[in-house]
């Protein structure tokens, strides 16, 4: 009599697909994006170069857009305009009774805060130098501050918005304001004179990483290991 068949078990790691994928992808490009500017890649280094340059001068010389980008950078999209928007997500998640989806929530903004502040301790990159700057901005640059966070809420926000069953046009709407918002900070950035090219593409990688990693976290589920039956 031949034993019957024995249900696989559980693997203790999670597949490298869907939101795993998408965390590794992005964390992995980060982290080399920021490898090659601290080993002083010098081709990468030249493209921040021109780039900044290019858009310091349409700056100078368009002072309207420039009182637009910094009403932008410094009210839309500020971090503390976003983290004031995580909050209320957090709050209204937790009064709707949602709370673990709130404190995951408020447990990825905080590590993608102190994460940021970490890379830019141990990376310390000097931002751009002008001889006539349209504004300022301190500590150092990679990754910034402004792209991360923006990244990071507008990627935990969609993911709260899809765990609470939205799928429709108004979703779909939400995730082009994300990328609109992402690349909108990132240019406002550059243009001020405060950040590089590669400075604002690490921090929407590593915002969109934290949400991903998150919504990671919440999708894998261990199986519970089935009992072995002798015969």
């Amino acid at each position: 009599m031949s034993d019957p068949p024995q249900t696989p078990r559980a693997s203790r790691f999670p597949p490298v697909r869907g939101p795993y994928g998408v965390a590794l992808a992005l964390s992995a490009t980060a982290a080399l994006l920021m490898v090659l500017v601290a080993a002083g890649w010098q081709p990468l280094l030249d493209l921040d170069g021109r780039i900044a340059r290019a858009l310091h001068s349409s700056a100078l010389e368009r002072p309207t857009w420039t009182r637009t980008a910094r009403v932008l950078t410094d009210w839309v999209w500020d971090p503390w305009t976003m983290r004031a928007l995580t909050a209320a997500a957090v709050l209204w998640l937790w009064s709707r009774a949602e709370r673990t989806l709130a404190v995951r929530i408020a447990v990825a903004a905080v590590s993608g805060a102190l994460a940021q502040q970490v890379l830019k301790a141990v990376l310390g990159r000097e931002r751009p130098e002008w001889e006539r700057p349209v504004d300022t901005a301190h500590f150092a640059a990679m990754p910034s501050g402004h792209a991360m966070t923006t990244a990071m809420t507008c990627g935990l926000l969609l993911w709260a918005a899809w765990q609470l069953g939205s799928r429709g046009p108004l979703w779909w709407g939400a995730a082009a304001l994300a990328v609109v918002s992402s690349a909108g900070v990132s240019v406002t950035r550059i243009y001020l004179g405060v950040h590089w090219l590669t400075d604002v593409v690490a921090g929407c990688l590593l915002g969109g990483a934290v949400a991903a990693w998150a919504a990671a976290h919440a999708s894998w589920r261990r199986e519970p290991r089935p009992e072995r039956i002798t015969a």
